[in-house]
């Protein structure tokens, strides 16, 4: 089916983010495209789902994907990702889902000086600390705060399932010599890493600006990932090695996988990255599930921004 001379979608067209199924996950099948709809096919039959009723397209193992669907998957305003076994590991992404630069300029402007990222980093802590008042610590006493909350929860989970806990090691090039409690926590704290990094990818930010982590192409990811690790990743970790399971790293990435999807996770961790980087002054009245589609602007030192698409030349009051 040729596509010469077909008419790009405008942003009026497409399909409102709030109303469309967030993460579709899709393995072990040929992924194609029918008109405005990507087909998914395998030995039991071919499944039509219209392209822009989709925000993310997670392609998981054994999948073959064609030039035309991922063409009208970019054209739809949806992202593709690349992904592990039931989506827990991330390994690529195509065009994000966002197609505005709105929140990957705020998150760089934030990052970019040290007030502001501060006032991320203290919002991420306050997160974790439900109830507390962080507004007044530095940097310093909010790592502090969190290697004495880390350590409370590491506590607690040994108390409740009876396993012993002496401390956080691992050894990356050989992962089955550490204590099963550590084994699960790493596979587990993996698949957490690979949704985060989707979902950030998927609204246009950038996964190496971090806050509170610095340095390394994934800072970002370490930063949101650490919102949720006492909540899922760690109680995990604890539950199977009571069960003495020999697959830990499958099991672990199965019970996150189970995690992340009854607890609607995607759609939070959305809303808390929009949440974090959005100025102050739009929170309370913004749409989260709205993913903006701008026009194309011109950077301007003066006003900031001036239209694009416009010839700027005599006339229009520049000075030489």
């Amino acid at each position: 089916m040729s596509t010469i001379g077909r008419r790009v979608s405008e942003s009026k067209e497409l399909v409102r983010i709030s109303d469309r199924v967030s993460f579709l996950y899709l393995d072990r099948c040929v992924v194609n495209r029918d008109s405005n709809a990507i087909t998914a096919t395998d030995e039991r039959g071919t499944v039509h789902i219209p392209a822009a009723s989709v925000g993310v397209l997670m392609l998981g193992p054994g999948t073959t994907v064609t030039h035309q669907a991922i063409s009208l998957m970019s054209d739809s305003g949806s992202s593709v990702v690349w992904v592990g076994e039931r989506g827990v590991r991330y390994y690529a992404h195509g065009v994000a889902l966002s197609r505005s630069s709105r929140l990957l300029e705020a998150q760089a402007e934030a990052v970019s000086n040290a007030r502001s990222r501060l006032r991320v980093a203290r919002a991420m802590y306050a997160m974790r600390f439900p109830g507390e008042d962080v507004s007044g610590l530095l940097m310093q006493q909010l790592r502090g705060r969190e290697g004495a909350r880390v350590r409370a929860v590491y506590r607690e989970q040994s108390e409740r399932t009876g396993v012993e806990w002496k401390r956080r090691e691992y050894d990356v090039d050989d992962w089955e010599s550490g204590e099963p409690v550590n084994q699960a926590l790493s596979a587990a704290n993996s698949a957490l890493y690979g949704i985060v990094h989707s979902v950030i990818v998927a609204l246009g930010c950038s996964p190496a600006l971090g806050f509170v982590h610095t340095g390394q192409h994934r800072s970002f990811v370490y930063d949101i990932a650490d919102l949720y690790k006492a909540e899922i990743s760690i109680p995990l970790a604890f539950d199977i090695a009571v069960e003495e399971t020999e697959d830990i790293g499958a099991v672990a990435r199965r019970r996150v996988r189970d995690a992340v999807y009854d607890g609607k996770l995607l759609s939070r961790c959305a809303r808390d990255i929009q949440r974090l980087l959005r100025d102050e002054s739009e929170v309370d009245t913004a749409d989260f599930d709205e993913i903006e589609f701008d026009v194309l602007s011109l950077w301007d030192g003066r006003t900031g921004v001036v239209a694009g698409g416009v010839g700027y030349g005599a006339g229009h009051g520049d000075e030489f």
